[in-house]
């Protein structure tokens, strides 16, 4: 089943100085007549979306009663509660389920004043760890497509972070993964880092797109009309600007090939992404996407140093990022400590200074110190952070 998180959510405030109306959109794809259980996923994920944006993530939602998403308690890792929930509108064209659903969501205080912002990702070319197994349907074109597919649905349907992507070619992360080559993974991403202008980066492995065992064993497997395909792709995302590891999960599902074994198969085609097989990685490129967000919500937004000149600097973030006059940052001057060993570690002197943003463009922000004083120290290159 394929699922579709609108981006947009309408915000509502009630007369309570802390109760907040969250009113957001959900849309799935109906497989094998089960329009219930598409409805289902599609609220459970736009209540997703709503208490992300509220600052909170869901470990648990219950079940579906006469139309109705109820809870007698969810679980929520960081701040808030629902005290209600309720499905405002569903419709039905074709085989799309679109449903609108309004949380009621006390959050206890503010998660994290970073989540105002989006951060800048790079995401990089997949890999294909055993290529062998995309020559059936010829699919070897996954590596690139799939992280074209996830950068579109990211900037489309998630909240915090804004992409650039590098398909061209491939990164040599698996490579160094492989032989767990931490610090030469660590230049890597540093490096694409700055010239990316980005300030996490993101590595994807797919590891799996082989058929069942029992699929592959002599003549039953020519003889099927249909059998199953695996699929299963590991996410790694790391700081930028210090190369260390941020995010790291694996992703597992399977679904049928309809497809004749010796066809060959378009991976930028409709029919290769309506085919359940392509709606099965949509899905899981959907879990993908709340994955990310909640993961990445409350990460430092770090912005580079372009331009020091006397109480003034420039950022390299700006009004795509959310960045809004008034905003203040801290700085941080960013430094190695190597150990006895002979080992580096990545570290940061917290400046004294505090600067105000006093002009946004798209890309970029102007701002000054708070005081008045004069940038001593401050470098190109250097980090304004909000924490």
């Amino acid at each position: 089943m394929r699922l579709f998180i609108s981006a947009l959510l309408l915000f509502f405030m009630t007369n309570s100085a802390i109760a907040q109306w969250y009113e957001a959109q959900g849309k799935s794809v109906v497989m094998q007549g089960d329009s219930e259980r598409a409805k289902t996923l599609a609220m459970e994920n736009a209540l997703k979306k709503a208490l992300l944006v509220a600052g909170a993530s869901v470990s648990s939602v219950q079940k579906t009663v006469n139309g109705l998403l109820t809870q007698n308690e969810i679980n929520i890792r960081a701040s808030g509660t629902v005290n209600s929930f309720e499905l405002v509108d569903e419709t039905y064209e074709g085989n799309l389920v679109t449903v609108t659903i309004r949380a009621d969501i006390f959050p206890q205080n503010k998660q994290c004043f970073s989540s105002d912002y989006r951060k800048s990702l790079l995401i990089t070319r997949s890999n294909l760890m055993h290529r062998e197994q995309a020559n059936i349907g010829n699919i070897y074109p996954l590596d690139s497509k799939l992280m074209e597919k996830l950068a579109h649905k990211i900037n489309n349907e998630g909240i915090y972070l804004d992409t650039k992507l590098l398909l061209r070619e491939k990164a040599q992360f698996s490579r160094l993964n492989n032989s767990l080559q931490v610090e030469a993974i660590k230049s890597l991403t540093m490096s694409l880092s700055n010239i990316s202008d980005t300030q996490y980066v993101m590595y994807s492995e797919i590891n799996d797109v082989s058929f069942e065992q029992s699929s592959t064993n002599g003549w039953s497997f020519w003889e099927e009309d249909v059998f199953k395909r695996q699929f299963s792709v590991s996410l790694y995302i790391y700081n930028g600007s210090n190369g260390e590891l941020v995010f790291n999960k694996k992703y597992h599902s399977s679904a049928p090939w309809e497809f004749g074994k010796r066809q060959n198969i378009d991976v930028h085609s409709e029919v290769f992404w309506q085919s359940q097989y392509g709606m099965n990685i949509e899905k899981v490129l959907g879990e993908m996407i709340i994955d990310i967000d909640e993961n990445m919500m409350c990460q430092p937004t770090r912005g580079k140093i372009v331009q020091v000149a006397g109480n003034s600097l420039t950022i390299n973030l700006g009004k795509r990022h959310g960045v809004k006059v008034g905003d203040e940052f801290s700085l941080l001057h960013l430094g190695n400590i190597m150990t006895d060993s002979g080992k580096t570690y990545a570290g940061f002197n917290v400046s004294p200074y505090t600067v105000k943003v006093t002009q946004v463009s798209q890309q970029s922000a102007q701002a000054i110190t708070i005081d008045g004083q004069l940038l001593g120290n401050i470098q190109l290159d250097d980090l304004a952070v909000r924490y």
